[in-house]
């Protein structure tokens, strides 16, 4: 079974431009179809083209919360500029013809409670915790039924990007590994995909999920990952740039990341 997992920037180049190229990402990343594919950063407008989309951040115009297609025509105006600024943002799963859905469920990753706990063990400043809550991060879950009865927990996240202090996206990453255990039955390989937001060199989490005792299979080299437990995997593969350019244009300022489960 192939997983690709892919932040797709709300549709955006590297750099950004006034256009949008979502249509063409959607198209790289399905062209050789993969079983499962994971998106981070995908506009709230865009989220009815997967099997299941998630809204992490709402469609707003300042204080005010807008529609979708609303968000979308003001985007329009200068992709690059406003990103998600009117548009939202979510997570999504599109999963395969050979994958049937058996459940759906989606958590927060940082409610206002679980901020506050966490600011408290942690030590966290001022503006540490105004950081954390300036965006709701989720997880969400799928458990597939695959061909021969095999079923899988997939979990698919975006965890807050705070590079002055990679600990609170190391919480996160914990708690959705606490969900996605918690989701899955004990028959199920369970699969922990998206933008961590940590890299394995610095993150306490990804060593702990990949150690004995979580069982999960080796990180990546960047943020980008796809941890794997209960079935053997391949080496986790890195998109070079020549596969994710459309024209002379780079998609994304991430790189798809895949592998197999054998």
């Amino acid at each position: 079974m192939l997983v690709r997992s892919w932040n797709l920037f709300h549709g955006n180049t590297d750099p950004p431009q006034r256009a949008a190229f979502l249509d063409e990402m959607l198209r790289v990343a399905t062209f050789d179809q993969p079983d499962v594919l994971c998106a981070q950063e995908v506009p709230a407008w865009a989220l009815d083209r997967f099997t299941a989309g998630e809204v992490a951040a709402p469609p707003t115009f300042g204080p005010i919360r807008i529609t979708a297609a609303l968000g979308r025509r003001l985007t329009e105006r200068h992709h690059g500029l406003l990103r998600s600024a009117f548009s939202g943002q979510g997570n999504a799963i599109h999963a395969g013809p050979s994958l049937q859905v058996l459940a759906r469920s989606v958590l927060t990753l940082n409610p206002r409670r679980f901020r506050e706990a966490q600011a408290r063990a942690l030590g966290l400043g001022a503006f540490a915790r105004l950081a954390w809550a300036k965006e709701r991060r989720v997880v969400q879950a799928l458990r597939l039924a695959g061909p021969g009865g095999r079923t899988f927990l997939v979990a698919n996240l975006h965890c807050t990007s705070y590079p002055a202090d990679e600990r609170l996206a190391d919480a996160e990453l914990l708690r959705a590994a606490w969900f996605a255990v918690s989701e899955a039955l004990p028959e199920d390989v369970v699969v922990l995909a998206g933008d961590f937001n940590v890299t394995a060199a610095r993150s306490r989490t990804l060593n702990d999920l990949t150690g004995e005792e979580w069982g999960f299979s080796g990180p990546g080299v960047g943020i980008d990952h796809i941890l794997v437990r209960g079935a053997a995997v391949t080496p986790l593969r890195v998109w070079p740039d020549r596969e994710r350019t459309h024209g002379v244009r780079l998609l994304s300022d991430h790189a798809p990341v895949e592998l197999e489960i054998r």
